[in-house]
């Protein structure tokens, strides 16, 4: 990809750039979270602490075989279905760990947690790859990245006051 004007990037930038960093912050609310309900959580369900670490990690253990398969998929179905299947079905497995009482259920749900958020990450990265030429795609990266931050910044207080 060649160099394009200042004011096409600039207006890529302004549409694509604040919803994948709100997709992002999400993303880290949502795996920080389970550490904020930690003490809450394993009062309800008497999980132990290795338990409950175990099922917090088992969510990686998903999240790592799926992540080159989803990318693929990306390539092929197109960045706009693929992120939204991966948004909505990340939603419904987020909503669903209200249903998790017992360490089964925990491990499972965290798992498929795993499941639905693979290739988010990485097809970001790939998405951006197809709107900005390498020369911009630093700065889009940049600002993406401050998802994470951003994240920690507002989701510990409120998640402290939840």
């Amino acid at each position: 990809m060649k160099t394009l004007p200042a004011p096409l990037l600039a207006k890529i930038s302004w549409r694509l750039l604040p919803f994948l960093l709100l997709m992002y912050i999400m993303a880290f609310l949502d795996r920080a979270n389970v550490g904020f309900a930690k003490q809450a959580f394993q009062a309800d369900t008497g999980l132990s602490d290795a338990a409950f670490a175990f099922g917090a990690g088992v969510f990686f253990v998903g999240y790592a075989l799926l992540e080159v398969p989803s990318n693929l998929i990306l390539h092929r179905v197109g960045a706009r279905l693929w992120m939204c299947r991966i948004m909505v079905s990340w939603g419904l497995v987020s909503a669903a760990m209200v249903f998790a009482h017992n360490e089964t259920s925990f491990y499972v749900l965290r798992f498929l947690l795993g499941v639905a958020e693979a290739g988010f990450f990485p097809g970001v990265i790939l998405y951006l790859t197809y709107w900005f030429p390498q020369a911009a795609r630093g700065k889009a990266m940049g600002f993406f990245y401050f998802g994470a931050p951003l994240a920690f910044i507002f989701g510990s207080p409120l998640s402290g006051l939840l």
